[in-house]
């Protein structure tokens, strides 16, 4: 079934600006593989759990955070703006770049490399100053478009029943395993 929306129009709303200067995972037309080994990039994602990042938002937005500073969390949906072209008709990857991961659909998987690179991450809300925020927990790159913010209320979305495969049960304990190593 092809979709009657021929032409989506994004205007971005500002830009991340962070130390994080290159993708934690690479994609290109041959899939995606991580930039590092697997305790080197879980140590570089954690560092963002403790790093200042700044979200600066146009200007003529300022109206729009009214009231930002009450939640805890927020939510940043930006354009993976360092994904190649072709990476975006990769139709299944390994996870994490990893081949001991079964080779899944690319909608299976948390894969920058997507027919539209928009990604999300939920960040803290550290400050606001004008139409900035400083964030903790931020996976962009610097640079990185921001399409849009949303706060992040956690008892809107399911908890209990949350089913996953096991690959990304491992995936997540292997982030576990390094946070408690520390």
């Amino acid at each position: 079934m092809d979709t009657q929306f021929n032409d989506i129009t994004l205007h971005p709303i500002g830009v991340v600006r962070s130390i994080t200067k290159q993708p934690f995972l690479i994609a290109d037309e041959t899939g995606i593989k991580m930039r590092d080994d697997i305790a080197p990039t879980i140590d570089e994602v954690r560092k963002t759990e403790k790093t200042i990042s700044d979200v600066v938002l146009n200007r003529d937005l300022a109206e729009h955070l009214e009231g930002i500073e009450e939640y805890s969390h927020i939510k940043i949906i930006y354009w993976a703006h360092d994904v190649p072209r072709k990476a975006r008709d990769i139709k299944k990857v390994h996870p994490m770049g990893n081949p001991e991961y079964p080779l899944v659909g690319l909608f299976s998987t948390c894969s920058p490399a997507r027919p539209n690179p928009i990604l999300t991450t939920v960040v803290r809300l550290v400050g606001k100053e004008g139409t900035t925020l400083h964030v903790t927990g931020l996976d962009a790159i610097d640079g990185s478009p921001v399409l849009d913010i949303k706060p992040h209320v956690g008892e809107f979305y399911p908890a209990e029943g949350v089913k996953i495969p096991d690959w990304m049960e491992k995936i997540q304990s292997t982030v576990m395993q390094r946070k408690t190593n520390d």
